[in-house]
């Protein structure tokens, strides 16, 4: 999904520009009643003063609202002109006001920003089966990057600071000002409809609060979150966080590992972020009944589509990696599988991806 830039909107919150959209059809509407207010008390003036039929009543009352200057519908008598007289100064009197509430909404972009607001709480009430990305620093920033290249994905950015978000606005992405741990912020990303939430939030306390909200909201919510350290790894796992990641722990195995294994790392780096990428990895569940109990060879997944499985996440955690042709697969098993886009998709017909198309991918290999 494309998501629309926003200009003057872009450090409003929703809640707010909601509220402010609400204030807006309230003044509308008063406006709209104080104008029909003023037509029929003018009806009824000339209607009980004059004894005019009712058109003429309110033919005359609205010529005289509208300072039309034509003449009078038929004579007046000395309280039907003084009559005329108030009903002039009070239709003055609301017009202007009315007139100057219009011209200001236009000059500050109100109703701009009430078109803008209408739009994007259209895209928020579309979302479905959608990411969180809670916090736009460095760390969450590198995540909506990924999400973008990765293509599909559809996501929004949660952030407390209007600066991170004008930035991520920027940027293109749907976002969210306010704090991801209140319930009321997460209810506007549609937490209950989301299939994943990103926690990168600066401190492991607001980590934690957040996974500890997304999950009380949405149970079957996938939650990963970041950590500065193990301690702080371990209570986010204990407050329900599917995956932790520590950045310094994570970024330190892996500059070790290129300093002993470095062609190793080359390879591991373009499936995850390669570029010229042929090859894909995806996620499939076993569902089909016909195939759980059998093993990988007697289910001929490789000799149908081609495809490599790399790895069997068990239901109950264990995860298997390597398979050989005698292992065999289980109702509710998750293959991880290695192949090129007509080979996953070939496997596609028989299986079913965890989610939306997020593929993997790894680099051609050049001669």
């Amino acid at each position: 999904m494309n998501y629309p830039r926003s200009n003057s909107y872009q450090n409003l919150q929703p809640y707010f520009l909601e509220r402010e959209l609400l204030q807006y059809q309230r003044t509308l509407i008063t406006n709209i009643c104080i104008l029909g207010g003023l037509i029929v008390i003018g009806t009824l003036g000339y209607r009980l003063i004059e004894g005019w039929s009712w058109f003429d009543a309110l033919y005359m009352t609205v010529i005289t609202l509208a300072t039309i200057g034509y003449g009078e519908t038929n004579p007046l008598h000395l309280w039907g002109r003084v009559f005329t007289v108030v009903l002039i100064g009070m239709g003055v009197l609301s017009l202007s006001y009315i007139a100057t509430q219009f011209t200001n909404a236009i000059v500050n972009g109100h109703f701009a920003d009430i078109w803008q607001a209408r739009k994007q709480k259209k895209i928020m009430n579309s979302l479905d089966k959608h990411y969180i990305v809670c916090g736009f620093g460095r760390t969450g920033r590198q995540i909506a990057s990924e999400f973008m290249v990765e293509g599909g994905v559809d996501f929004v950015v949660v952030d407390s600071d209007p600066i991170a978000i004008a930035a991520a606005e920027q940027l293109g992405y749907l976002t969210i000002v306010g704090d991801a741990a209140l319930d009321s912020t997460l209810h506007m990303a549609r937490i209950e409809r989301a299939i994943c939430i990103v926690s990168a939030l600066p401190s492991d306390a607001e980590n934690l609060y957040t996974v500890l909200s997304a999950k009380s909201l949405n149970p079957d919510i996938r939650a990963i979150a970041r950590a500065s350290n193990e301690e702080a790894m371990q209570k986010l796992r204990r407050g329900g966080a599917d995956e932790v990641i520590s950045p310094y722990i994570t970024g330190g195995k892996r500059m070790a590992a290129v300093a002993l294994r470095p062609q190793v790392m080359d390879f591991v780096d373009g499936i995850i972020a390669g570029s010229n990428r042929s090859f894909y990895i995806e996620e499939y569940r076993i569902d089909n009944p016909a195939l759980a109990g059998l093993s990988l060879k007697k289910a001929s997944l490789r000799v149908q589509t081609g495809v490599l499985v790399l790895a069997i996440r068990r239901a109950d955690g264990e995860l298997i990696a390597g398979p050989d042709g005698n292992t065999e697969i289980v109702e509710g098993d998750v293959l991880i599988c290695m192949g090129t886009p007509e080979q996953l998709r070939a496997l596609n017909q028989l299986l079913s991806p965890l989610s939306k198309p997020q593929l993997i991918r790894i680099p051609r290999q050049h001669s």
